[in-house]
């Protein structure tokens, strides 16, 4: 087996998301069943004395839609993973932005590259570019090894030169904070492997937080 065999093989052995769904259909569960009394004891209250209980079964629906729509919303979810990971710092970083770095070849070409990082508690999309290429994800699985926060992404790379044909590649990603400066930053290292046989280390540092932003080269 290969490189890119090897490095697939493990992201579908230790698949991971930012939120485990078990726990996420826990805790919807509960506030569920929660948000949903406490609509009925306020309905009951203020506007009908005589709501029977049963039409709590019509209310739990739509707060189990409002509180799964909080958990699949980006803007609303990033709040959220904001504020837990001020309580808890160990949980894994939000990525979402920009990020520019370089690539060294095998041979010690440097090229120059930029990416943007779309990130949700339940997917994770990297595109990167380069002069040469663009690259799109086929797969990309957050981990967490040993307390150390990881990337496994699996890409396909589109040529610029049409004579050129699109490759397969993968590539492990450590995340790291580095200083700039006063200031911090994040940084994603790896080394890439692709069905070309060619290989080498990728290196991108988060420059902004703003997933929109034009990063291609052409």
């Amino acid at each position: 087996m290969g490189k890119i065999g090897c490095i697939t093989f493990k992201i579908y052995r230790s698949m991971y998301r930012i939120i485990d769904f078990l726990s996420l259909i826990r805790y919807a569960s509960i506030w569920t069943t929660i948000l949903s009394i406490c609509a009925y004891e306020l309905a009951h209250r203020f506007w009908d004395n005589d709501l029977p209980l049963l039409k709590i079964l019509s209310i739990a629906p739509w707060v189990s839609f409002f509180i799964t729509k909080i958990f699949t919303t980006g803007l609303v979810s990033r709040r959220i993973w904001k504020i837990c990971r001020w309580f808890n710092k160990s949980l894994f970083p939000d990525l979402n932005g920009t990020w520019e770095g370089e690539i060294t070849t095998s041979e010690g070409h440097q090229i120059s590259a930029k990416a943007v990082v779309r990130q949700t508690l339940l997917q994770t999309q990297i595109d990167m570019h380069t002069a040469t290429s663009k690259s799109l994800s086929l797969e990309t699985t957050p981990a967490v090894e040993s307390g150390q926060s990881k990337i496994y992404y699996v890409y396909r790379s589109i040529p610029r030169n049409l004579n050129w044909q699109p490759y397969v590649g993968t590539t492990i990603f450590d995340i790291r904070v580095v200083s700039e400066g006063d200031a911090k930053a994040l940084e994603l290292s790896g080394v890439y492997f692709t069905d070309r046989g060619t290989h080498g280390r990728v290196r991108l540092r988060q420059v902004t937080s703003d997933i929109y932003a034009d990063v291609s080269f052409y």
